[in-house]
């Protein structure tokens, strides 16, 4: 049987995922309160809109150091707390002040950083932590999606590499337990988790984030180079994004997966 071992969402775009028992996924595709906040360049214009890509803010495609910060969002009081070294900030961001005490933290840790030389590139300072916490809306493509993984693909990528592999690196929505390696890069037309249908859409073409270890912040794997030289892809690619049937709904960690349509 195949089922949902874990479910993320990413309540600061670019930072460490929130492990959670369920999901609602939206009509439009997007997991309520993923990537509802984000650290702008202090050069970027109408910095809420939806259309987010990587090169407007903080994202650890191009900021490995930030794998290192711990963040945690509770959606109840408005606060979001980031930990790292020796910076522990718990701050309101219904508080412009509290705002500010967080894009300063995460300054302060970059200068410690090999990432610090990007702190010195023009329109870059000061951060400005953006979004209302509550609308999803700073993913990289503006149609919103789930991403979902098989577990056993990332195994058999931690297999071929001596850097450690986990399911951190891929930043899914959705962990699989149950599937064949790779199986899901197969799946077409329409599936089901739990209660919700979705249609899958493409597979998900990775970036440098995936180089980037979770735990330490450096860039310790060529999992770029590996997923194309060693599993003979065009490009590399692991995972898949889906997009929900008849206006979503709520996913749960051991739903059944139904591949409808294979």
């Amino acid at each position: 049987m195949i089922r949902v071992e874990a479910l993320y969402r990413y309540p600061v775009k670019g930072f460490t995922p929130e492990r959670r028992d369920e999901l609602v996924v939206q009509p439009d595709g997007r997991v309520k309160g993923d990537r509802s906040l984000a650290f702008a360049f202090a050069d970027v214009e109408s910095p809420d809109d939806t259309v987010w890509p990587k090169s407007r803010g903080l994202a650890l495609m191009g900021v490995p150091s930030l794998a290192r910060i711990a963040v945690a969002y509770d959606d109840a009081a408005r606060h979001v707390r980031l930990r790292v070294d020796d910076i522990d900030v718990d701050a309101d961001i219904d508080d412009p002040a509290g705002r500010a005490e967080l894009a300063a933290a995460v300054t302060a840790y970059l200068r410690t950083t090999p990432d610090a030389r990007l702190l010195e590139e023009e329109g870059v300072l000061p951060f400005a932590f953006v979004g209302d916490g509550r609308t999803s809306r700073f993913q990289d493509r503006p149609q919103g999606y789930v991403s979902l993984h098989g577990a056993a693909s990332v195994a058999d990528v931690d297999a071929a590499v001596p850097a450690p592999v986990d399911d951190r690196r891929f930043r899914s929505n959705v962990v699989l337990a149950g599937t064949a390696p790779w199986e899901e890069l197969e799946w077409a037309g329409t599936l089901r988790i739990g209660d919700v249908a979705f249609t899958v859409q493409k597979p998900i073409e990775r970036c440098a984030a995936i180089t980037a270890n979770p735990d330490t912040g450096v860039r310790d794997a060529r999992l770029l180079r590996v997923l194309t030289s060693q599993f003979g892809q065009a490009t590399p690619t692991l995972g898949i994004l889906l997009l929900p049937v008849d206006g979503g709904g709520t996913i749960r960690v051991g739903d059944e997966v139904t591949v409808i349509r294979a």
